[in-house]
């Protein structure tokens, strides 16, 4: 089975609109994935002057669909839920660390934090994927 190179996975996000739209960064990791950062800027708020959490979903959600990439798999979402434990406020910057937890042959299970650069951990998501095609043909 092919496996994806870190730089297919990171421009297969970049081609994710929403991601340049939202200002958030792909950067590669040791291990040869990729984690989203995002410094939280005014336009990310809600009206309470902190980060909407849609925004923190939308991280979530692509940092786990890239996970399944490495895995060379193209998914969508079936479902995810997140727990928002702390208010993230403008100027914090925001990493990710994804991770494929489950994997069949068409669902996929993953996990995914939330975090600030001293690892306060700010939202927990869970996440069900299909897979619609291999990313890598063989």
């Amino acid at each position: 089975m092919p496996v994806p190179t870190q730089a297919q996975v990171i421009e297969f996000c970049h081609d994710n609109s929403i991601i340049d739209y939202l200002g958030v960064d792909i950067v590669p990791t040791d291990d040869g994935c990729a984690r989203l950062e995002l410094e939280v800027e005014e336009q990310h708020s809600n009206p309470y002057n902190i980060l909407h959490g849609g925004v923190l979903t939308t991280m979530a959600d692509t940092a786990m669909g890239a996970a399944c990439l490495m895995h060379n798999k193209k998914v969508v979402t079936v479902s995810i839920t997140l727990e928002f434990m702390h208010p993230v406020h403008l100027g914090t910057r925001i990493i990710t660390d994804a991770k494929v937890i489950n994997e069949g042959r068409q669902i996929m299970v993953c996990e995914c934090e939330l975090f600030d650069s001293n690892h306060k951990v700010f939202a927990k998501a869970h996440a069900v994927f299909f897979a619609i095609a291999k990313f890598i043909d063989d």
